[in-house]
């Protein structure tokens, strides 16, 4: 039997009962499509955390105050709120540590805002000048903070663009010069950082800079660093540079690594971390998908069965003017092959429909992949072979005489 003949006769069986045809390939499109969708969005999540890490900085390393926390919400002197490093801390750091580009002292708070009028409760960050290069801040109109800034205790204020525009309103575009009070000291607004996005639990744009050394006279009123950041010359050593980090402060504060009152926190690891987290929140959400496929396939199975059913007089027909087993094998299970095939391509389609309107509205990030188009019309395929194989034997193995005898 040829192709021609086989492919014929294959779309003229599922012609000649639609609404049938187009339930049955309904599983199979909603299976194919919410496989494609789910992995998007585990995919676009997974991306797009990667993306807020590594928009943190370059080779980022960052130590912060108080000990590891514990399962079980063991000891643990709060990191937000620990007093552990110094600014002599992250001197130490600077001179006695190799492979490192830049180390950036912060002290951050929460603090009350007025201006103009109106007031929001923001993060106030006190830092140096490096920290726009180290955490890949931009400024959209002004200047970041100087050197001069540092050592005069300056008080001025670098503002993020959502902090700009809770303080003077969304239509205001030049704030430079202007006054803003924090904890009823003034300052004066010298620059607005590039509006840059959320990075984990945290709005970056949501954020005022000002001279670490202005923020620990005025706001915290202590020597005392909320974090050091530090950029290692090469994502390849940043290992190594932590490890070296943690011994030196180990030895600085006299403490054995049980007992560490700080911890150390490397890009590199949080990005893998994140990616394996994603890795398995995906195979989850494909599997979960996965399951309609299965419907889906039951679905085809049962149809071809039924088909057989209606066919049996064809098929006697068919054997008894010479039709061979394996045509007769051929003909049912390119049917079953088709129309996941034809389910397929649809579902892939709406798969990817679905992943576009998610990110277009801005819903949730999905990324639709090249492998995840293949994987579902792979699956397809093998569950239209899988799912029509039997019904295909079982119409192949009827006995040409009792099929015609059939009413």
């Amino acid at each position: 039997m040829k192709t021609k003949d086989i492919l014929q006769e294959t779309f003229s069986a599922l012609r000649s009962n639609k609404i049938r045809t187009g339930l049955t390939m309904l599983g199979i499109v909603i299976g194919i499509a919410s496989v494609i969708a789910m992995v998007a969005v585990g995919q676009g999540a997974s991306n797009s955390v990667s993306s807020s890490i590594e928009s943190m900085g370059a080779n980022l390393i960052m130590v912060n105050p108080g000990a590891q926390r514990t399962f079980g919400g063991g000891p643990n002197a709060s990191r937000g709120g620990a007093q552990t490093l110094t600014l002599e801390d992250a001197d130490a750091i600077a001179s006695q540590i190799d492979n490192i580009s830049a180390v950036v002292k912060e002290v951050s708070s929460q603090k009350q805002v007025v201006a103009s009028g109106t007031n929001t409760n923001t993060s106030i960050m006190g830092t140096e000048s490096s920290y726009s290069t180290v955490r890949n801040v931009e400024i959209a109109e002004g200047t970041f903070l100087t050197d001069q800034h540092i050592s005069k205790t300056s008080k001025v204020a670098v503002l993020g663009s959502t902090a700009r525009d809770d303080l003077f309103g969304e239509d205001e575009t030049d704030v430079v010069g202007e006054k803003i009070r924090i904890s009823g000291t003034e300052y004066k607004v010298i620059g607005v950082t590039v509006e840059k996005g959320g990075s984990g639990m945290t709005n970056s744009d949501d954020i005022i800079y000002i001279p670490y050394t202005t923020a620990q006279r005025y706001i915290t009123g202590n020597k005392y660093l909320t974090r050091i950041d530090i950029s290692a010359t090469d994502a390849e050593i940043s290992t190594v540079v932590q490890e070296d980090v943690t011994a030196l402060l180990l030895e600085r504060h006299n403490k054995t690594t049980d007992t560490a009152d700080f911890t150390t926190l490397n890009q590199s690891d949080m990005i893998e971390t994140v990616s394996d987290v994603a890795g398995t929140f995906t195979t989850l959400l494909a599997a979960i998908a996965g399951i309609s496929l299965l419907v889906g396939g039951i679905g085809i199975m049962n149809m071809m069965l039924t088909t057989v059913t209606e066919r049996t007089r064809e098929v006697g027909l068919r054997k008894a003017i010479g039709a061979k087993k394996r045509d007769i094998n051929l003909q049912f299970l390119s049917e079953a092959i088709i129309l996941t095939f034809i389910g397929g391509v649809i579902g892939v389609a709406l798969g990817w429909v679905i992943s576009f309107v998610l990110s277009y509205f801005d819903v949730i990030e999905a990324q639709v992949s090249i492998s995840s188009v293949l994987l579902a019309f792979g699956v397809s395929a093998l569950i239209g072979i899988v799912f029509g194989y039997y019904p295909a034997q079982r119409a192949s193995r009827l006995n040409p005489i009792e099929a015609l005898r059939y009413e």
